[in-house]
């Protein structure tokens, strides 16, 4: 069930992501930009597509004109399961740049994936504090039905001075269980450690 719904609810949800306009003086230097990798989470999740072309190119369009955002480069990568985690799939979709109001920029992103066609807010956007990191990690629980059967999509998104990203994980445990028990902490962490993975320095 995961493989066959899952990744196009993933997909489709997880583009819809966008940066608020508002206000604040100055942007900040390019020092980090992020990269498709081809794989995840320490191997766990490779690489099955790269949508940075298509789906990323939609994701740059909404936002180059935005006044909080110089130069958007969009990153959309779908990864399948590995080992104990095969059937699962988790989606990445980023914009690198230089962004104002990291803080504001999450909650924007958040609000543009609940917004998108056909998912149902399960559990509100919240912030989730992971132990022995100063990044905040914003989660939240999405329900998408698809041909008769609707699945939990949980995500959380992070946004710093260069990036920001949503990411979202489908599982054979999480997809089908009640909201309230999808396990958003142990999401936060993965998204930590996608972002740890995905960003590099420029130059």
């Amino acid at each position: 069930m995961v493989a066959a719904v899952g990744a196009g609810v993933l997909v489709v949800v997880l583009v819809m992501v966008g940066f608020a306009v508002f206000g604040g003086v100055g942007f900040p230097e390019a020092k980090y930009r992020l990269r498709v990798s081809a794989e995840l989470v320490g191997g766990t999740f490779k690489l099955s597509a790269d949508l940075s072309d298509t789906a990323g190119r939609q994701i740059v369009e909404e936002n180059r004109n935005r006044s909080n955002v110089r130069n958007p480069t969009a990153v959309v990568g779908s990864y399948a399961g590995q080992g104990e985690q095969n059937g699962s799939r988790l989606v990445v979709s980023g914009l690198y740049g230089r962004f104002r109001s990291p803080a504001e920029a999450r909650d924007d992103m958040s609000e543009g994936a609940a917004e998108a066609e056909g998912a149902t807010v399960a559990v509100p956007a919240h912030d989730v504090t992971v132990r022995g990191s100063d990044m905040t990690v914003r989660c939240q629980v999405l329900t998408s039905e698809q041909g008769g059967t609707v699945s939990n999509v949980p995500m959380c998104v992070w946004g710093d001075d260069n990036t920001g990203a949503s990411v979202g994980v489908i599982t054979d445990e999480n997809v089908s269980q009640d909201p309230e028990d999808v396990d958003l902490e142990k999401l936060a962490r993965m998204t930590l450690q996608v972002r740890e993975e995905m960003r590099e320095p420029i130059g």
